[in-house]
């Protein structure tokens, strides 16, 4: 695992103003997992994540495990650290991980794990060792965030509702890029919301290829279905693959036209991600 460097004595934690939670740092240079599906070749920091969020007058950070580090979770526990309060963390881990391991985690702040499904099988999740861990999960109140095609969403979440634990969709649950807000996967996952134990996150619409009129349907038939309070926004910074379609700015302005609300869009970016995240 990667060293942990030494964290600072705690600083004050700023008042709740807004929540970004979809980020992910990285440096290269750090070990990558065999088969990743990118490869960076830049620096996406903890200082410059800071400063995006201070920028956009954001007040706190949720930060996503990458795909392409694995399991080795120490680059981000370590950034957790230093920023007690003010970043916690969505890990990767192994399904046969040990109770101590997801102490030392929950302690640093890391608030769930994300299935990262995207090329991969998906796993029995009623099934040994995975049926333990969503138990252990749940009894940590951690929340476990899904990405996979909209096709499977549903397939993937009831098991884990069985759990107790809440669910997490990423990114509109990309849908089919040709059928977008007619996908049958993603109707399905409307369905979910009757569970009161599923949240989807108005993040990264390109990563389903939708323009902005598929955008517009897809955020309205949320809205109506989950309602602010099932409802969150993440940036996805730093748009790993998507570099050149999006930025941090354009990612935030578009909340307004997601939510047009201002009480709803408060609800999205204050106060439902920080009951969910252990934030408040």
């Amino acid at each position: 695992m990667t060293e942990l460097r030494e964290s600072p004595a705690p600083s004050a934690v700023a008042p709740i103003v807004g929540i970004d939670t979809h980020a992910h740092i990285f440096e290269r240079g750090l070990p990558l997992v065999s088969g990743r599906r990118y490869t960076l070749d830049y620096d996406a920091t903890e200082a410059d994540y800071l400063a995006h969020l201070d920028a956009a007058g954001l007040s706190h950070g949720v930060l996503v495990q990458p795909s392409f580090l694995g399991t080795d979770n120490g680059y981000m526990i370590a950034a957790l650290r230093r920023h007690p309060g003010k970043l916690h963390g969505i890990a990767a881990v192994d399904p046969e991980i040990g109770d101590a391991a997801l102490d030392e985690m929950d302690a640093a702040g890391v608030v769930g794990i994300r299935l990262n499904l995207i090329g991969l099988p998906i796993p029995d999740c009623r099934a040994e060792p995975w049926a333990g861990l969503f138990r252990r999960l749940a009894e940590r109140d951690w929340v476990v965030e899904i990405h996979r095609g909209a096709a499977d969403v549903s397939q993937v979440a009831m098991p884990l509702l069985e759990y107790g634990v809440r669910v997490v969709v990423d990114h509109y649950g990309r849908p089919n890029p040709v059928l977008g807000a007619d996908d049958a996967g993603f109707r399905a996952m409307l369905d979910l919301a009757r569970t009161g134990r599923v949240w989807v996150k108005l993040s990264a619409p390109y990563r389903a290829e939708a323009d902005a009129e598929t955008e517009a349907r897809m955020s309205d038939l949320l809205r109506a279905a989950f309602g602010p309070s099932r409802l969150l926004w993440g940036s996805d910074w730093p748009h790993t693959q998507f570099e050149a379609r999006a930025s941090y700015d354009a990612e935030f302005a578009a909340l307004a036209r997601r939510v047009p609300d201002a009480a709803e869009r408060r609800r999205v970016l204050v106060d439902t991600p920080a009951r969910l995240y252990r934030f408040a």
